[in-house]
């Protein structure tokens, strides 16, 4: 039996409208899982669901910074195997430059949603027993740069409260990792890029022994957590960084 195999499981993926979410939910069909795509585009979100493998899929169009649109959400979703944390906003910002409105939208989008996403998930009792729950943080929590500090700060926070979602979900066997990827070619690392000019890119993919990744390697890792294989794994922050911080 291929333990790695998502059959007869809904998983749940915000941010699948693009990016590291709609390879997810691609990777997730392809393992014989059902996705439940949440994204707000829903032109970039239908494109996704038209590349799912099977017809077992639904999409929800939803701004998961809103409290009525996640409650929505929740209404509408089944019990679920597992879920993945994929929507994230990344801003350049040198902390002189840093303002109060960019603090709490990064915040808000980057930690607040996914905790109080899994509150809902966790009252409404929809995570069956056995679930996985994969957050997607970020290499940047180890290996910091100019202009990523409050970005650093609100991964920090979601790779610290995982450990938290897995002491209380243990009871259940329901697991909580993080994945902590580095620079993942993206649309939004192809806006840093615009930021901050691609001799700088160029000069930062030189520090990764591997080169830049691809969404498909973070993909690969959420399938593995997702699975029954890494049914011993729970509260970890898993290095996906083709050697950066080696």
């Amino acid at each position: 039996m291929n333990r790695f195999l998502l059959t007869d499981k809904n998983i749940l993926v915000t941010g699948a409208s693009s990016g590291i979410g709609r390879q997810v939910s691609i990777a997730v069909s392809e393992m014989g899982g059902s996705v439940i795509a949440v994204g707000r585009n829903i032109e970039r979100l239908n494109e996704t669901m038209g590349q799912l493998k099977g017809n077992s899929h639904v999409s929800i169009i939803a701004d998961l910074a809103m409290e009525e649109d996640r409650e929505n959400l929740i209404a509408q979703i089944p019990k679920i195997n597992g879920v993945v944390h994929s929507a994230g906003l990344m801003k350049t910002l040198p902390m002189k430059f840093v303002t109060e409105k960019a603090l709490r939208e990064i915040s808000l989008i980057n930690y607040d949603v996914p905790v109080l996403l899994m509150q809902s998930l966790l009252k409404k009792k929809l995570l069956l027993p056995g679930s996985s729950v994969v957050f997607i943080s970020s290499i940047i929590v180890h290996h910091n740069a100019i202009g990523h500090g409050i970005y650093a700060g609100s991964k920090g926070a979601l790779s610290a409260v995982v450990k938290t979602f897995a002491l209380e979900l243990a009871t259940q066997k329901t697991r909580a990792n993080c994945l902590l990827p580095g620079m993942i070619r993206t649309q939004m690392s192809g806006e840093v890029e615009d930021t901050v000019g691609s001799d700088k890119i160029a000069e930062h993919e030189r520090a990764y022994p591997l080169g830049f990744g691809c969404t498909a390697d973070v993909a690969d890792a959420v399938i593995f957590l997702l699975s029954d294989a890494s049914r011993w794994i729970t509260g970890t922050n898993m290095i996906i960084d083709g050697g950066l911080t080696c």
